[in-house]
């Protein structure tokens, strides 16, 4: 967690990749004139070969980011910040073109909130970092170990690296390497960081005027709302808050969700009410960022899913270049960027992304047919994307799905200041 002007269009490729287009038509034509009456033909599996692999995921466990105004708080010791040997791995943080790491806001906004015990808001603890190590080790088991697609050791030419500029993140991109390349590197591991006025790896609500016009308001309308407003009233009580406080399911969650996984002692009143304050923190977040409202998640998440689009459609050129195209791309982010993922590819579950939560797309090609294939997987379980026919589904379908939300960058930039522009004209 962080404190219609375009139509539907089909996928088409513009530019360089331009010359896909063809080539996905005249393989879809010469593969119908081969398949049964229905469409449909099996696919063997032992002839597909992996081409590429994405990760996006969770930053591990942290501290809230803003404690709860109860009585009795629960103490954040420094000693939950103990580095596991395990996880220690050199890496250099850049930005996007190679150059200083850029100052993040975030981190000194969090060093301003000081918990009791006397950690910062929103720090990565041991358990965080043996979390985002057991999620490298679980990678290095399927991409080194099962299927022999990775190097064991950390090659900067088969690995692409990118997190937000906050330390959690940078801390948990450590420790997932520290165990998928079990601490062996041939090379320097950069992390490229973004400037916060200019991240796409969360919804940007500062830089995107139009995303925050759009959802203006509603996180305190989403506490009126018949349901939300008596179970919140019922927590907000049973802890004994004033109902005047600044508390919503947001904020509850995050404060259980982070004592619940360093089994901390909660409020009693948090313990009863665990499930009802995860549900209702959902629901809070779908009436902020609704599944119907295509332009609110395409400013959330479209420069995000036109970096994925774009990093498919290279690794599937007839002919691609090595040095442009890597093995395998890392995406270190947030909560609230992987539930509007999950929403534009409908495999949303109506759970809160847990901390280390990972959302992997896998880029196959038929050695026979040449077809390329995507596997979409969350938590490791293999998942049905909205318009795929099956699990395993065609390239062009998945683009399909990405293009109806993914926005260029020129296209992000009209989307996020038309509303204000036209807001500006009827002022005139």
């Amino acid at each position: 967690m962080i404190t219609g002007v375009f139509g539907p269009r089909v996928w088409a490729p513009v530019g360089a990749l331009t010359s896909l287009a063809y080539f996905f038509h005249r393989q879809r034509v010469a593969l119908a004139e081969r398949r049964p009456a229905d469409g449909r033909r099996p696919i063997d599996r032992s002839l597909l070969e992996l081409k590429m692999v994405q990760v996006v995921f969770r930053h591990g466990a942290r501290s809230p980011l803003k404690a709860l105004p109860l009585e009795k708080q629960v103490e954040w010791s420094p000693q939950l910040l103990e580095v596991p040997p395990q996880t220690q791995f050199d890496y250099t943080v850049t930005n996007l073109a190679g150059g200083p790491k850029p100052h993040s806001s975030y981190d000194s906004h969090y060093r301003k909130t000081t918990l009791k015990g006397g950690m910062f808001a929103g720090q990565l603890t041991k358990v965080g970092m043996e979390q985002m190590f057991a999620l490298g080790e679980r990678l290095r088991k399927k991409y080194v170990d099962t299927i022999p697609f990775l190097s064991p050791s950390f090659k900067p030419q088969e690995v692409f690296v990118r997190s937000t500029n906050m330390h959690r993140n940078l801390e948990s991109t450590r420790c997932l390497l520290a165990g998928l390349f079990q601490r062996d590197k041939e090379g320097s591991i950069i992390v490229h960081t973004d400037e916060a006025n200019s991240e796409v790896l969360y919804p940007n609500y500062q830089n995107c005027w139009g995303l925050r016009q759009r959802t203006r308001g509603r996180r305190e309308a989403a506490a009126l709302q018949p349901g939300i407003s008596e179970d919140l009233k019922k927590v907000k009580e049973g802890m004994g808050t004033d109902s005047s406080d600044e508390v919503d399911f947001l904020i509850l969650l995050d404060n259980v969700a982070a004592e619940q996984v360093h089994s901390l002692p909660s409020c009693p009143t948090l313990k009863r009410f665990a499930q009802v304050i995860e549900q209702r923190a959902v629901d809070t977040a779908l009436y902020i960022l609704q599944q119907e409202d295509r332009e609110g998640l395409q400013m959330a998440v479209g420069p995000f899913l036109h970096i994925l689009e774009n990093n498919l459609l290279k690794a599937a050129e007839p002919a691609p270049s090595s040095s442009k195209t890597r093995k395998l791309y890392l995406y270190a982010t947030h909560d609230v960027t992987l539930m509007p993922l999950l929403m534009v590819l409908g495999t949303f579950d109506h759970k809160w992304p847990p901390f280390a939560a990972d959302l992997t797309i896998e880029l196959y090609q038929h050695q026979e047919s040449k077809e390329w294939f995507v596997q979409l997987y969350y938590h490791g379980e293999e998942q049905l994307p909205r318009g795929c026919p099956d699990k395993l589904c065609p390239l062009d379908k998945f683009l399909n799905i990405l293009s109806l939300y993914s926005l260029s960058p020129e296209k992000y930039r009209t989307l996020c200041s038309q509303a204000q522009e036209l807001e500006l004209g009827n002022e005139e």
